[in-house]
């Protein structure tokens, strides 16, 4: 057996050592197998090693930072709040779910969007609570005290409840600073009827406490078995007190984080299309089952405008007529023929648009007009919501030079070829 397995070897050597060589022949290999490998140099090896490192790097799960714990804990509480809704508003998907969805370039616009305060994002309208929540639970890595102020102000709807907490809050405050020294003004216990009824439902109260430097400490009371929770803050230097006093006016002063509406600012080329409008469902304040409502209650409308009605009659359905949209899309037609389009919040002032229109000018300071259908002047220093004449949810405004002082500008040999910044003309599109 031995032989057989020799005579093998043997046969597969001769096979591959080619025509005219000898089977004793050690260099008859070096044609396929070639020399020996040289052990790789240091540079070599180094780099070995760190393609390796690379690749295991590759393989490893990424470890979860605190920022990831937030975004993680902001998403789980809005899913449960939206499971929450879907249960006590059964309806509303059945409801959505009849209406029949439109192509978003059918649209004027294709959303209602917002800017984040603290991060600059552009946000969605569905997309504004979740983005500011995690937003602020970033900030407190790094500013507790004004991100816990934030919390307060923002998370917490119910605005009485948070003043009412804030007034508790400083209260504490101003008790350890008027008496540094005793102990009693330093510890608040967690079980305490005021603290639970006033503070501790607050959202983000415990986090301010948790900032100025108090500590969650288990400790006996007395006439009690057992312990009890406390918050309990360590003896403060007076420059400590300070600061402290610093914190409560943040506190006080404090204001909800909004996110702030993003106009859209576009410009459109003349177009005999300029006073059609298709607005996107955010734009409205109602819901799947309304929307189909009011369509059917369009073919009433004539009729009902046929009929005596008294002031207040017509001044109710005006109001209810305004409730209806959240957002209101305005086109201003220029001199040049150009539009102007931006969106607004339907009880934004009259001036709001008359800002919007400037800060879009090429010349911003000279003075203009702004008129509504039907030749109505729109005047900028009236209290008056755009809702309230009639603008809301879409409208075509025309625009006009203050004719006096365009006659001095043209008797003076000035005139402008264009009236928009040039940043909005190179962006300009074409109505469809």
């Amino acid at each position: 057996m031995k032989k057989f397995f020799e005579d093998i070897k043997k046969d597969i050597k001769f096979k591959s050592a080619g025509p005219g060589k000898k089977l004793t022949d050690e260099t008859s290999f070096d044609r396929y197998h070639g020399k020996p490998r040289q052990a790789p140099n240091e540079s070599a090896q180094r780099a070995g090693a760190a393609a390796l490192a690379r690749i295991e790097q590759q393989h490893r799960p990424r470890p979860q930072t605190s920022q990831d714990t937030i975004r993680s804990q902001v998403r789980r509480e809005f899913e449960a709040e939206a499971v929450a809704t879907a249960v006590g508003h059964p309806h509303t998907e059945a409801e959505g779910s009849k209406v029949a969805s439109k192509d978003a370039a059918c649209f004027s616009v294709s959303g209602v969007y917002f800017i984040c305060p603290l991060t600059g994002k552009t946000l969605k309208k569905s997309e504004r609570e979740v983005h500011i929540k995690e937003a602020i639970l970033l900030r407190s890595l790094e500013k507790p005290v004004e991100a816990s102020v934030m919390m307060i102000h923002t998370f917490n709807k119910d605005r009485e409840k948070v003043k009412a907490a804030v007034e508790i809050i400083s209260k504490y405050i101003d008790n350890i600073c008027k008496h540094p020294t005793e102990e009693k003004y330093r510890k608040i216990k967690v079980s305490n009827k005021v603290f639970q009824e006033k503070v501790s439902g607050i959202e983000g109260s415990r986090e301010y406490l948790q900032a100025l430097g108090f500590e969650s400490t288990m400790l006996p009371v007395e006439g009690e078995e057992g312990a009890e929770e406390f918050l309990v803050l360590a003896e403060q230097e007076p420059g400590a007190l300070e600061e402290m006093k610093e914190k409560k006016e943040k506190l006080q002063n404090g204001e909800p984080v909004r996110a702030k509406l993003d106009r859209q600012a576009q410009a459109f080329r003349p177009s005999q299309h300029a006073s059609r409008f298709e607005l996107p469902p955010d734009f409205y304040n109602l819901t799947a089952e309304e929307l189909k409502r009011e369509q059917r209650l369009k073919s009433d409308i004539t009729e009902r405008n046929s009929m005596l009605r008294t002031k207040a009659m017509r001044e109710k359905d005006e109001q209810r007529e305004r409730r209806k949209y959240n957002y209101a899309l305005l086109r201003i037609r220029l001199p040049d023929g150009n539009l102007l389009q931006g969106t607004f919040l339907a009880w934004d002032k009259v001036a709001a648009s008359y800002q919007f229109v400037r800060d879009s000018l090429e010349n911003g300071w000279q003075p203009f007009e702004l008129f509504a259908p039907g030749g109505q002047k729109l005047k900028e220093e009236e209290d008056v919501a755009l809702n309230e004449c009639n603008l809301a949810p879409a409208a075509l405004l025309n625009f006009a030079w203050d004719a006096a002082v365009q006659a001095d500008i043209t008797a003076a040999g000035g005139h402008g070829r264009s009236v928009l910044k040039p940043e909005l003309l190179e962006n300009i599109k074409t109505l469809s």
